[in-house]
C-alpha cells in the first residue's frame, strides 16, 4: 500500500469516527472545582451479564490537547452502555494556548488520579445498578496512556504525589491504540511531539518520565490488554509492542490484540468492526 493510499484510508477512518452525533450522558458529576474536572455517566441500557453492571472508566484521546474533549468519545461510551456496562467518561485538563501544547503538568495527572479516587462514591450515588468493585480502565490513544498510568499508581515512585492505592477495585485495563511508551513515542514523534510536551518539554522529560511513563511502571499485577491496529499511522504498532516487551522483561504478561487493516480511529467508531473487538476485550475482563 502506498503512503497516499494509507493516508487516504486513515482520513476516511477518522471521518467515520467523528461522524456520529455526540450522545448526552445520563448524569454528569464534578470531582473538583475546575470546569474540566467532571465525569459523564452512561447508565447500562440492558443486562449484560450476571449481577450488577461492571463499570468502565473511560478516558478519551486527542494527544492531551484542549481541542479534543470527551464529547468525541461519547458514541463509544453509549455503545458500551448498550452492551450492559455502566460507563464513567472522565474529562481532564489538557494543554491549550495558541501553540496547542499537549498536556498540562501536573494538572493532567492530578485530574486522572482525583477522578479515580472519586469514582466509587459517585457510582454509588448516581448508578446504584453498577458495582464499582468491578471496574475496567479503558482509554484511547492519549487516554490509553492515562488508563495504563492510572492502573499503575501503586508502583509509582514513593515521592510521587500520585503514589498509592486507589479505592477503585480494578478488574483490568484495556488500552486502545495507547501511547503506552513515552520514550518510543517521543522517538517516533507521535502526534507532533506530544509525549515530550506532556512532560513539560525536553528540559523536563527525563526527570519526569519515571512518574508518567507506563512502560517504566511495571509490573502492575493488573490484567492488561492492548488493542492495536496494524495500520495505525497516528500511534504506530511499535509503541504497543515496546510496552508489551517492557512488561515481559518485568515478568508480566500483557495481552496484545493486533487487528489487520485497521488504523487509529476504528477502535472507538461504533460503526466499525474493530470497535466490536474492543468492546469484547472489555467484556472479557469485566464480567
Amino acid at each position: 500500500m502506498t503512503d497516499d493510499v494509507a493516508a487516504a484510508r486513515a482520513a476516511a477512518e477518522e471521518k467515520s469516527a467523528f461522524s456520529h452525533a455526540p450522545v448526552d450522558p445520563d448524569a454528569t458529576a464534578a470531582y473538583g472545582d475546575h470546569p474540566d474536572q467532571v465525569i459523564d455517566f452512561f447508565a447500562p441500557r440492558r443486562i449484560g451479564g450476571p449481577g450488577p453492571a461492571p463499570v468502565v472508566f473511560l478516558l478519551h484521546g486527542g494527544a492531551w490537547r484542549a481541542p479534543y474533549d470527551r464529547r468525541h468519545i461519547s458514541p463509544f461510551a453509549d455503545s458500551l452502555a448498550r452492551r450492559g456496562f455502566a460507563v464513567a467518561s472522565a474529562e481532564y485538563r489538557r494543554g491549550g494556548g495558541d501553540d496547542c501544547v499537549a498536556g498540562r503538568w501536573p494538572d493532567t495527572f492530578d485530574d486522572v488520579a482525583a477522578a479515580l479516587d472519586a469514582l466509587p462514591a459517585l457510582v454509588r450515588q448516581l448508578m446504584p445498578q453498577a458495582d464499582p468493585r468491578r471496574t475496567v480502565l479503558t482509554g484511547h490513544s492519549a487516554g490509553g496512556h492515562l488508563a495504563l498510568w492510572g492502573a499503575a499508581r501503586h508502583v509509582l515512585p514513593a515521592d510521587s504525589p500520585w503514589h498509592g492505592g486507589s479505592p477503585v477495585t480494578l478488574r483490568g485495563v484495556v488500552a486502545l491504540a495507547p501511547i503506552a511508551d513515552l520514550a518510543i513515542a517521543d522517538k517516533l514523534d507521535v502526534c507532533g511531539g506530544a509525549a515530550r510536551q506532556l512532560l513539560g518539554g525536553e528540559e523536563n522529560f527525563a526527570e519526569r518520565q519515571p512518574y508518567a511513563d507506563p512502560a517504566l511502571l511495571l509490573p502492575t499485577g493488573i490484567a492488561t490488554t492492548l488493542v492495536q491496529g496494524r495500520a495505525d499511522l497516528d500511534v504506530p504498532q511499535a509503541v504497543a509492542e515496546s510496552y508489551a516487551e517492557a512488561a515481559a522483561k518485568a515478568g508480566e504478561m500483557v495481552g496484545v490484540t493486533l487487528l489487520e487493516d485497521v488504523g487509529h480511529f476504528p477502535l472507538i467508531d461504533p460503526a466499525a468492526d474493530a470497535c466490536a473487538v474492543a468492546v469484547e476485550e472489555i467484556a472479557q475482563l469485566a464480567w
